[in-house]
């Protein structure tokens, strides 16, 4: 027996021809709409899967564009009313400055100076949005006004402010402190 390759001739005839397995391209050939409908499906499969992930794309930059716009009106906001809790503390000089000059009907050189001194401070806090709230002959609003005392009157509207006790600011729209008034209250109408 002559050695080809290392198999001998014995070999090569136990090997049975007629139940092996046709070549790839055969197969193809036998079944060609099954090997079609399967890429027609994957082509499917992909433009969803497509489909699917361009929506989460388009979803997930509205949520940064919404995230990036939050942030942005926070910083904004910190911005605008940073100064509020300073401007609390510079109210009660403003309330001093007020009581001053109405006891002191007198015009004297003092009270010029004390005036104009008032006059600058209410000048610097207008520049930065600090705004004081009309209270004197406007409807009662809870909003803006605290309510001291309740007067029966038939002179005025009911919940009518009648006198101011302390004025209320506000810095931009947001209250800083309500006014303290006096209310009308009438029976009548």
């Amino acid at each position: 027996m002559a050695r080809t390759n290392g198999k001998t001739e014995v070999e090569e005839q136990q090997l049975d021809v007629e139940h092996e397995l046709p070549p790839a391209e055969q197969a193809e050939d036998q079944q060609p709409g099954t090997r079609e409908s399967e890429r027609v499906s994957e082509v499917d499969k992909l433009r969803a899967e497509r489909d699917t992930l361009l929506d989460r794309l388009a979803r997930m930059q509205a949520e940064f564009d919404n995230a990036r716009k939050r942030a942005a009106k926070e910083q904004q906001d910190y911005r605008d009313y940073a100064l509020a809790d300073t401007i609390k503390t510079l109210i009660p000089v403003l309330d001093s400055f007020d009581r001053a000059l109405q006891t002191s009907p007198e015009k004297s050189e003092f009270h010029a100076g004390i005036e104009l001194i008032h006059k600058q401070l209410q000048d610097a806090l207008a520049k930065i949005g600090v705004r004081p709230v009309a209270a004197q002959g406007e409807q009662f609003d809870p909003r803006y006004h605290e309510a001291i005392e309740m007067v029966d009157t038939e002179d005025f509207e009911d919940h009518q402010v009648l006198e101011e006790l302390q004025r209320g600011y506000k810095l931009k729209d947001r209250l800083l402190r309500p006014a303290m008034v006096r209310v009308a209250r009438n029976s009548r109408k």
